[in-house]
């Protein structure tokens, strides 16, 4: 592994992870004792004294309504918007570019070919009350952005976020949006929908149809049989160690830029065609952990398979509806129809929010167990240690495990996506964001924030 990437942490994942944990501290001292304004930003002697204008909102850009803090522009905003000072419109061609990505981010379903998860039943929508007024929260910096102490509102000045969503327990606790977004928009996820698809994966083990995640893909997808990922045991794909070749570093050259095109891009038949051109195995099921989403679009095809049925329908009756999300969420397809995995749920920030608190609670919504706990312990079980991934993170089931081990984990995607959850103290934090760049090292701001979080 390259310099770079090691220092990255998640390279590809945006650089969530860290350059290391040198600087991801929380705060020091209780941010609940700061004086507040009446948004509740930090405004006493421990505020940043750099940049005042932003210390108590002004000047920020953010307007508050009914707890919900908008703001028109956003860091860079002159990278994503054209001539005419608008926001740039995605297209099939253009969505991943800095300049469209505000409006492809938000409405990835809406450009490319998806099949949507319904929402729940009016009257089973799950209720999200919200603090009377945002926590005073005070985090130190990390990356090339700066280090030192910073005020929510400056960690969105620093970081282009699209979103931001902070709950403790059930009650929103913050909830922002940039770049002219809103509640209503629907955010990409990139690479988290790896955690969704490791979740059905884990229903049709409990329901009996998948016998043992140690049988191999071809099992359960006959169309992988003879191939090197259908002999690969489902449990290995689960944990990105099949053994095949696949070279995922985000340079438009690599396999994961292929895979794309050949999935959400239609430039083959769909299904096992998708993955005909990673058929060369480099070391046996098990030994080796490496990042490649193509395992992740094997595990979707083994476990639609198993289900008999589309993945979009069977995560609406089976998830999205039991947790109460309030509106459809959607995955991309490919050409046969099937949702790609790997990447590409859609879903609100309030329904994001919905899901991490779900599994911050154990897989339980109220009375209903909704992941089998089982499942969801292994899930979020480091599978492969910091050292074998060679990034700040571990590895479980299509999760990244944090290195403490104090239970805590995170669902991640490209130019800053990610969720990150911790069950002990029931806190969650939902961010999406429109980095510049797959490896951009700002990303390790965020998980500074989420240190000061976890103190809440």
């Amino acid at each position: 592994m390259n310099r770079r990437r090691s220092l990255l942490g998640l390279g590809g994942l945006g650089g969530l992870g860290g350059l290391s944990a040198l600087s991801l501290t929380g705060c020091a001292s209780d941010p609940s004792k700061a004086p507040t304004s009446q948004a509740g930003h930090a405004t006493g002697p421990d505020a940043p004294r750099s940049n005042p204008d932003l210390r108590a909102g002004a000047g920020s850009g953010f307007q508050f309504e009914g707890g919900i803090g908008r703001n028109p522009g956003g860091p860079d905003r002159e990278r994503y918007t054209d001539f005419t000072g608008r926001y740039g419109t995605a297209t099939p061609l253009n969505w991943w570019s800095v300049g469209a990505s505000v409006d492809g981010f938000s409405r990835l379903d809406q450009i490319l070919p998806s099949s949507a998860s319904r929402a729940a039943a009016p009257g089973t929508v799950g209720a999200l009350p919200r603090a009377a007024r945002e926590p005073a929260l005070l985090y130190t910096g990390a990356g090339p952005r700066g280090t030192g102490r910073f005020t929510l509102d400056q960690y969105c000045a620093r970081n282009p976020v699209t979103g931001l969503l902070i709950a403790k327990r059930g009650e929103i606790l913050v909830e922002r949006y940039q770049y002219d977004r809103g509640p209503t928009h629907r955010m990409t996820s990139f690479s988290m929908a790896k955690t969704l698809t490791a979740m059905l994966t884990g229903i049709a083990v409990a329901q009996g149809r998948i016998r043992s995640i140690d049988d191999p893909a071809e099992r359960y997808a006959s169309s992988l049989r003879g191939t090197e990922y259908g002999r690969t045991p489902l449990r290995h794909l689960l944990t990105m160690s099949s053994g095949v070749r696949f070279r995922e570093d985000y340079d438009g050259a690599d396999d994961a830029s292929l895979l794309s095109r050949r999935a959400t891009g239609r430039q083959s038949a769909g299904g096992a065609d998708v993955v005909v051109p990673f058929n060369q195995r480099i070391a046996p099921p098990g030994r080796q952990w490496y990042y490649a989403s193509a395992e992740t679009f094997v595990l979707a095809l083994a476990t639609r398979e198993a289900f008999g049925e589309s993945l979009a329908s069977v995560f609406s009756r089976e998830i999205w509806q039991p947790l109460g999300a309030q509106t459809s969420g959607a995955w991309l397809t490919d050409r046969s129809g099937l949702e790609v995995g790997y990447m590409g749920f859609n879903a609100t920030l309030s329904d994001w929010a919905r899901l991490a608190m779900m599994m911050a609670e154990g897989g339980r919504v109220g009375a209903r167990q909704i992941l089998p706990v089982d499942w969801l312990a292994e899930m979020t079980r480091m599978q492969f240690s910091p050292q074998q991934t060679r990034r700040y993170f571990g590895y479980g089931f299509q999760t990244w495990i944090f290195p403490e081990q104090d239970g805590s984990y995170a669902l991640l995607g490209v130019r800053g996506q990610a969720i990150f959850v911790h069950p002990a103290r029931g806190l969650i934090m939902v961010h999406t964001a429109v980095r510049p760049d797959a490896r951009d090292a700002s990303g390790v701001d965020a998980t500074a924030l989420w240190r000061a979080v976890k103190m809440l």
